[in-house]
């Protein structure tokens, strides 16, 4: 059975609740798992200040869940229209599967959220594609024949699955989860059809 990894930060919860939705997305008619991994804050030394396991929620991603997964999806908040340290630290420390070329050929995709409608969703979620690239990954997005796409007053976007997170609406809109599960699928069924 294809893994799929769903590997994130989130600091107030709407990264984690899109996470979620992506994971329907993969589990959902694909005959594939997901694997749900947080990543841990680091200090501003790049030290990580949290414990070996996360008092509650997914497990803290590890090199192994990067190894060991048919496709990749990572998600952060926007941060000055930028992905967080922590999920950057925790890719910078992807060299090895680099020189190895173990991702080489994996379909991967990219999810953030902002807490306004301008808050740079697109250059962070470009960005996150970046080391994704770089490891000679598969990169996929959401594309228009979803009409959550077409419909969203929202998040979503054809370069990935997002949510506008405000003071007085945190919770995901319909054409939100909409995308956010026609990307996990759609990753997926690309990683079940390469394996096969």
């Amino acid at each position: 059975m294809p893994r799929t990894l769903i590997a994130y930060y989130s600091r107030h919860g709407s990264v984690a609740k899109l996470a979620a939705e992506i994971a329907e997305g993969v589990e959902s008619e694909t005959e594939s798992e997901a694997i749900l991994r947080c990543v841990p804050d680091v200090s501003a030394n790049t030290e990580q200040t949290m414990a070996i396991i996360p008092d509650s929620g997914p497990p803290y991603a590890s090199l192994n869940d990067l190894k060991n997964c048919d496709a990749l999806i990572i998600g952060s908040p926007a941060y000055f229209g930028n992905m967080t340290a922590a999920l950057k630290y925790f890719l910078d420390q992807s060299t090895p599967l680099w020189l190895s070329g173990t991702l080489i050929g994996k379909p991967a995709g990219v999810f953030t959220s902002s807490s306004s409608m301008h808050g740079g969703q697109e250059s962070v979620l470009l960005n996150m594609m970046l080391p994704l690239l770089h490891q000679g990954m598969l990169i996929t997005g959401i594309p228009y024949s979803e009409s959550s796409i077409h419909n969203t007053r929202s998040g979503g976007s054809p370069y990935g699955a997002s949510h506008v997170s405000s003071d007085d609406n945190s919770e995901l809109s319909t054409d939100e989860i909409a995308s956010a599960r026609a990307m996990g699928k759609r990753i997926a069924q690309l990683a079940k059809t390469l394996s096969s």
